[in-house]
C-alpha cells in the first residue's frame, strides 16, 4: 500500500507540473524559455512506468477487477486523478484492516 501511495502522490505532483507548468510555458507563455522546464516531462516519463507497476501490484493484492485496474493505471495520466485513486485505495485499505 505504501508503494502505491508514494507513487500516486509523486505521479500526481509531476502530472500537475507537467500540465500546468511545462505545457503552458512550452506552447503559450514563454516560448523561448521552455527549456527550463523540460526536466518535468523527462522525470514524469521515467517515473510513470513505476507508478503503473505499483498500481498493478496494488490491484493484484486488492483483487480488483480488470476495469478497476485499468482505471487505477490511467489515473496517473490526469493531474488530480491519482490523488483521488490514492484516497480511495487508502479508505478501502483502512476499512479492510479494521
Amino acid at each position: 500500500m505504501n508503494r502505491f501511495r508514494i507513487m500516486a502522490i509523486w505521479c500526481g505532483v509531476m502530472s500537475l507540473l507537467l500540465w500546468f507548468v511545462n505545457v503552458p510555458t512550452h506552447y503559450w507563455i514563454f516560448k523561448g524559455s521552455h527549456h527550463y522546464f523540460t526536466w518535468v516531462a523527462l522525470v514524469h516519463g521515467f517515473t510513470y512506468p513505476i507508478y503503473v507497476l505499483a498500481a498493478f501490484h496494488y490491484c493484484l493484492k486488492a483483487r480488483k477487477s480488470f476495469n478497476q485496474t485499468i482505471l487505477f493505471i490511467l489515473a496517473g495520466t490526469l493531474p488530480v486523478a491519482s490523488f483521488i485513486a490514492e484516497r480511495r485505495a487508502q479508505a478501502e485499505f483502512r476499512a479492510l484492516s479494521k
